[in-house]
């Protein structure tokens, strides 16, 4: 399971980030910005560097009011860079071609995201989800220390995997076969339900290959859903690693 949690964090995926026609300034007209980006990060995490790439070809006084599209999709911003990539392209392309833009942000397609702020306490809205579907109320997260509450978003944002472990191991949030202890050794923990969020693409017509797909050009196409997966015994648990390496 380490392996797989190591394997998941280091993922990344190369970008190939073009500003939009419309907001150029400058001839000739910008390169794209080449990015690698993690797959368990967040688009807008990627703004600090992206903003200075286009600064000279940006109109004066331009907002940071920053929104990315893939063929023109505005795409949300509180959905893993990784997630949005699996979902939307069905024939992956390296580099993924995204378009940034720098005004004309989308209110009526995505919510208000206020930088790093909005995108932290995302995170931690998904994590009391999941803390509610282990133990049935969230409490662990919600009483979550300050020190422990910023290490934790530090190491989403930095990859660290080893800083995330150490921190969400308080929170009693384990998966199949995780054990924790108190310092007495007293106490141990073992969960068997694993919280999943299922993104489901509602497709109408039949194709015979992932290049013949239709391409998503509108949100109302997908819908997510929460469910625990319910892991029974030794037989289910080896299913569940097989899936988690395979994938």
């Amino acid at each position: 399971m380490e392996e797989a949690q190591k394997y998941v964090w280091e993922g990344a995926i190369p970008l190939q980030i073009h500003l939009h026609e419309s907001e150029v300034t400058t001839l000739p007209t910008p390169p794209p910005a080449l990015i690698l980006a993690p797959r368990i990060g967040y688009l807008p995490l990627l703004i600090p560097q992206i903003k200075p790439h286009f600064s000279n070809a940006l109109p004066p006084g331009s907002p940071d009011t920053v929104w990315f599209d893939y063929n023109g999709l505005p795409l949300k911003w509180y959905i893993p860079t990784g997630v949005l990539f699996d979902l939307l392209c069905a024939e992956p392309e390296r580099p993924w071609n995204l378009t940034v833009h720098f005004r004309g942000y989308p209110s009526n397609i995505l919510v208000p995201c206020e930088g790093e702020d909005s995108v932290k306490w995302s995170f931690i809205n998904s994590l009391k989800e999941a803390a509610y579907i282990i133990n049935g109320n969230c409490k662990n997260v919600m009483n979550m220390s300050q020190p422990d509450q910023v290490e934790l978003w530090r190491s989403v944002l930095n990859g660290n995997l080893e800083a995330y472990v150490r921190i969400s191991s308080k929170l009693r949030l384990g998966t199949v076969g995780d054990e924790y202890a108190d310092g007495g050794g007293q106490g141990q923990v073992k969960t068997g339900r694993v919280p999943v969020r299922l993104y489901v693409w509602s497709v109408s017509e039949d194709f015979d290959d992932l290049e013949d797909a239709p391409q998503i050009d509108s949100w109302d196409k997908i819908s997510y859903i929460n469910r625990p997966v319910e892991i029974h015994g030794e037989e289910d648990d080896n299913w569940f690693r097989r899936m988690i390496f395979e994938r």
